[in-house]
């Protein structure tokens, strides 16, 4: 079996009559945050992390921020596409562990509604899903919103994920161009050795 980690970190700072987007929830508050999307912090990094894990690139590399296709998007698309490549690479994931860093609003009493729609989202347990958040007491940053996430991912079996493109692309070399696309190295699948070739190296621009 193999498993791979990935860390993701994003931050906006809060601006007033926009909606406060965090983990996928709406909460009651005079400002939201800022960004070319809806500005979800949590659920970017979190996006960024799962990315991060596959050795694919970032958000931005996926959804430019200059592309209007993506003003006041909902972030929940962003992390589909992260899923998407976490199937498609032949991983599941095993748990996220994330902290929310922000003056206001507490976040403590809707923590149990942000964590089980962020479980909703992964299509994991809420069990999985770590949610922390601390006060960015002393580093002058009470009008930010930051969020860090860690994930923690596992293979597949080979009748889902790797298997599945195995079963399908008859032809080795063009298996192994689809496996070096998506950043898949040897050990997945039927366990044949497979050659790591670098990828190309992505814009990490943020999408704010």
């Amino acid at each position: 079996m193999s498993m791979r980690i990935g860390y993701g970190w994003d931050s906006h700072a809060f601006q007033a009559g926009l909606p406060l987007r965090i983990g996928g929830i709406t909460i009651d508050h005079p400002e939201g945050l800022a960004g070319h999307s809806d500005g979800d912090v949590l659920l970017h990094a979190i996006t960024d992390a799962l990315l991060g894990a596959l050795a694919v690139g970032d958000i931005g590399s996926f959804f430019p921020p200059g592309d209007p296709r993506w003003k006041n998007a909902d972030s929940a698309i962003f992390l589909n596409l992260a899923l998407e490549e976490l199937q498609t690479a032949g991983y599941r994931i095993v748990n996220v562990d994330t902290t929310l860093v922000l003056a206001a609003p507490k976040i403590g009493p809707i923590s149990g509604d942000m964590r089980q729609r962020v479980a909703e989202l992964l299509d994991i347990l809420p069990t999985a899903v770590g949610i922390k958040a601390k006060t960015p007491e002393g580093l002058g940053l009470n009008h930010v919103a930051q969020a860090h996430a860690v994930v923690l991912l596992e293979t597949l079996d080979d009748k889902s994920g790797i298997g599945v493109l195995e079963a399908e692309i008859d032809d080795p070399a063009v298996l192994d161009e689809v496996l070096t696309h998506i950043g898949v190295s040897e050990g997945l699948g039927s366990g044949k050795s497979r050659r790591m070739v670098p990828l190309p190296v992505f814009d990490t621009e943020d999408i704010t």
